[in-house]
């Protein structure tokens, strides 16, 4: 062997012992810290909380603001527990002239609820230019030369911080910011029902106010409990005066340098890179104010290793870092190489991941197991549903005839079938409104939807038979339209035009076909298809929702014909209006939850049922993948601050990837 040859062989085996990991994708300076890997497909549009309403954004955002109220982490049904808050809000009602009510006030002699929030003292903002003074106390950057602009690219090259308390000032400069048409917030509209003078955030008698230093008062319209979600939103959180008065400044919005890119929160993390061509950074915030871990949840908690942690100080993880990654087969990779830390499950890794067992259950497959990769399944809080426009002449209308024909057509169109094919089994069929975890959610018997399905132990849907009998019941034999005797059109609107939808809306035409009825699909951009929604020209649509917060006011009120989409701008897409049902949503829409309010649900839920106004279609299943080294993870589909509460155990990790990354 030539000498050249043994020295570039001694070189290769020196390379090898000092580092069998060639293709950690990392840099070496993360090595003594508890850094989490993650990834993201598609940069978050608004990191701003006046507009964000994305959950890519959410993730993000969720862990830099802090809202007066938080979900608590363990426990179920969702709970509320305060945050930035001290306690949970005072909430005080009051008649027309401003008077204090008894708590027992019947709603009808409620015109106003004041919640009064009492904030923590000496929580303190992120570092952040924004803040920086010089010695005479004189913000250093509020009034930036065009040379001082043209020298800073990123946010980084502010060479100075600051910081400041967080006071209840911050909370009301935010809902004013809400309110300001011309930062187009998504939830003015619906805040404009609930908050007093909303229109009037420049005026005295606006809905919110400082009480304080460390409170401060939102006053509402009547009486509605489920205003208190709204504030576990980023949407509530604080946001400080100086925030707009650094970033307004002209020229750093040419430079990406605004709101919408780099939050200012006093949150568990800030973000500190934003580069979406490659990642994102966020570190621990090290003026947080500290918070502890949760001491109670549910009765398996404690079994799964959830409590461990229980009292110690959050954050545990000291850096996050979002990869960009627009290939699932890469991602997927580096997952089973260790250099992510969880995972989704792609439809194109589903059977190398997950295989059904004999009971309809799910486990993971043996290569999985091999690995000590840990499963976690959830019901989503989302609605996927075939939407009739009830104003439409054939499908809408409330004669006995139509209803017929919605009923057939939701016992033909089979979304267990839609779940195996197109989402590896990833779902729920629906049998109303309502998911898994929601108030009013009935299991077995009690909750199926008895006109599309029977009970034999569990809901099993009707033959084709029932349909094809609806069907003729209606006018339609066999399909047949009577006025132009041939087959029955009908129309699906929709956003679908790919290539890749192709297989899905070829699904549609069968489903209909089983009928005799053929369906025309009318496909269109997003645009467009919203305009035929709001003007009621669409026969049939398919959407979703998912919820806002975890109350059944949230999915029922898709159907009260007061939020008509026609006849109000609301969000009952399909115009649906039943008297009966009106009532009843009125009824029970600003109950506590109780035996009362859980029967009226069934009623409303029955009423749905029968009437047909949707098909329900399905709730998608979450599969989440994690590896033996990640802790303390629980599916919580309201909290979006989850983060704070993960804890790894890096040196398994290292053990790991060493193992699986060694060069052959």
């Amino acid at each position: 062997m030539s000498t050249k040859l043994k020295t570039l062989v001694s070189s290769v085996l020196l390379l090898c012992a000092c580092d069998s990991q060639l293709n950690n994708p990392y840099s070496d300076n993360d090595t003594n810290q508890s850094v989490l890997y993650e990834s993201f497909s598609e940069r978050p549009k608004h990191l701003d909380p006046v507009a964000a309403y994305s959950s890519n954004e959410y993730a993000i955002i969720g862990q830099v603001y802090e809202p007066p109220l938080q979900y608590h982490y363990l426990k179920r049904p969702y709970e509320l527990t305060a945050l930035s808050a001290t306690k949970m809000p005072t909430v005080r009602y009051l008649n027309e002239h401003g008077d204090v009510l008894p708590e027992s006030s019947k709603e009808s002699d409620i015109a106003f609820t004041d919640y009064i929030i009492d904030i923590k003292s000496n929580v303190n903002y992120q570092p952040h230019p924004a803040f920086a003074k010089d010695s005479s106390g004189i913000f250093v950057y509020h009034a930036l030369t065009q040379n001082q602009i043209d020298s800073v690219n990123k946010i980084s090259d502010f060479t100075q911080t600051g910081t400041r308390e967080l006071t209840a000032d911050d909370y009301i400069y935010q809902i004013k910011r809400l309110a300001n048409p011309k930062l187009q917030s998504p939830i003015s509209e619906m805040m404009k029902n609930y908050i007093v003078n909303f229109e009037k955030f420049t005026e005295k008698d606006f809905g919110a106010q400082i009480i304080s230093r460390y409170q401060y008062r939102i006053r509402i319209k009547g009486k509605s409990p489920q205003f208190i979600f709204w504030l576990a939103m980023p949407f509530f959180a604080p946001m400080p005066w100086e925030a707009d008065a650094f970033y307004n400044q002209a020229g750093l919005r040419d430079k990406n340098i605004t709101l919408d890119w780099f939050p200012i929160g006093t949150g568990a993390y800030f973000l500190a890179e934003n580069n979406p061509n490659r990642q994102m950074i966020l570190l621990k915030n090290p003026n947080f104010h500290g918070e502890k871990y949760p001491t109670e949840g549910e009765i398996e908690d404690k079994k799964n290793g959830l409590l461990d942690d229980a009292e110690k100080s959050l954050p545990f993880i000291d850096k996050v870092v979002f990869m960009l990654e627009k290939e699932t087969i890469p991602y997927w990779t580096k997952f089973l190489q260790g250099y992510y830390d969880l995972s989704g499950i792609s439809s194109d890794s589903f059977d190398q991941a997950v295989q059904f067992t004999g009971s309809g259950g799910v486990a993971l497959t043996p290569s999985m197991t091999e690995k000590s990769i840990q499963l976690q399944t959830s019901v989503t809080l989302s609605d996927y549903y075939l939407g009739f426009n009830m104003l439409d002449y054939t499908v809408g209308g409330t004669t006995e005839s139509a209803r017929k024909l919605r009923q057939a057509i939701a016992i033909a169109v089979d979304y267990e079938e839609y779940i195996s094919i197109f989402m590896n089994g990833r779902g729920v069929p629906a049998q109303g409104v309502l998911p898994e975890g929601i108030f009013g959610y009935a299991e077995g018997e009690a909750g199926v939807n008895s006109d599309v399905y029977d009970w034999t132990g569990k809901g099993q849907r009707k033959k084709i038979s029932v349909a094809q009998q609806l069907l003729a019941e209606a006018g339609f034999e066999n399909g047949i339209d009577p006025k132009t005797k041939e087959a029955l059109i009908l129309y699906f609107d929709t956003t679908s035009t790919s290539t890749d939808d192709r297989p899905r809306m070829n699904w549609y035409r069968k489903q209909f076909e089983k009928l005799g009825i053929k369906l025309i699909v009318r496909a269109t951009d997003y645009n467009r298809f919203q305009e035929k929604i709001r003007t009621g020209n669409a026969q049939l649509f398919f959407l979703g929702w998912n919820a806002d917060y975890p109350d059944p006011e949230n999915f029922f009120f898709l159907l009260y014909g007061a939020n008509s989409k026609v006849k109000f701008g609301g969000e009952n897409a399909s115009n649906y209006e039943n008297v009966e049902f009106d009532k009843l949503f009125e009824q029970m829409r600003n109950m506590e939850n109780s035996e009362e309010r859980y029967k009226i649900i069934q009623k409303m839920q029955r009423i749905l049922q029968h009437d047909a106004p949707w098909v329900f279609g399905f709730h998608p299943k979450n599969f989440a993948l994690y590896h033996q080294w990640y802790h303390n993870l629980k599916p919580n589909l309201m909290a979006n601050n989850q983060l704070k509460y993960a804890r790894l155990d890096t040196q398994t990790r290292e053990k790991m990837r060493e193992k699986w990354n060694r060069p052959f």
